[in-house]
Parts: structure tokens; sequence; C-alpha cells
């Protein structure tokens, strides 16, 4: 009766051995890690997207803060290739 145990016990530690890594030889196939690598990448550049448009913001936000604090008006800036403002080298 106990070898009978340990046999049952065997069997399914083996059964749960082998479908764990036949689960795992499937996410290692070519075609799935393609599909991970792929997914990872546009998430990335979502974000790195994201974060420049903060950035960009925020730039414009602190731009708006310092002109007004050195009292220069918005509409009348004198970099290149702003409108209203023209190119001095």
């Amino acid at each position: 009766m106990r070898r009978l145990f340990w046999l049952g016990i065997g069997l399914a530690l083996g059964a749960l051995v082998f479908r764990k890594l036949n689960q795992t030889a499937q996410r290692l196939t070519p075609r799935n890690m393609a599909q991970s690598t792929g997914s990872a990448l546009a998430e990335l550049t979502q974000a790195v997207q994201d974060f420049a448009a903060e950035v960009r913001e925020s730039m414009r936000e602190r731009e708006v803060e310092l002109r007004e604090g050195a009292g220069l008006d918005a509409g009348d800036v004198t970099a290149a290739g702003v409108p209203g403002g023209t190119a001095t080298g």
C-alpha cells in the first residue's frame, strides 16, 4: 500500500514538472519571443514619447514663467525660427 502511495505521488509530481516544462518551452519559441519583444519595444516607445511630450510642455510653461518674470512680451520673440522673431547671427 505504501509503495502504491509513493508511486502516485511520483506520477503526480512528474506530470506537474512535465506540464511546467512544456509551458516554459512554448513561451521560449521564436514566435512568442518575437511577440513579447515587440510588445516590450512598443511599450518603451510609448513611454519615451509620453516623457518627451511632458518635457516639451514643461519647457513651454517655464518659458512663459521666465518671460513674465523678465517682463518680455510673449509675442515679441527675437529668436530665429520663432514666429515674430528675426534671425540675428
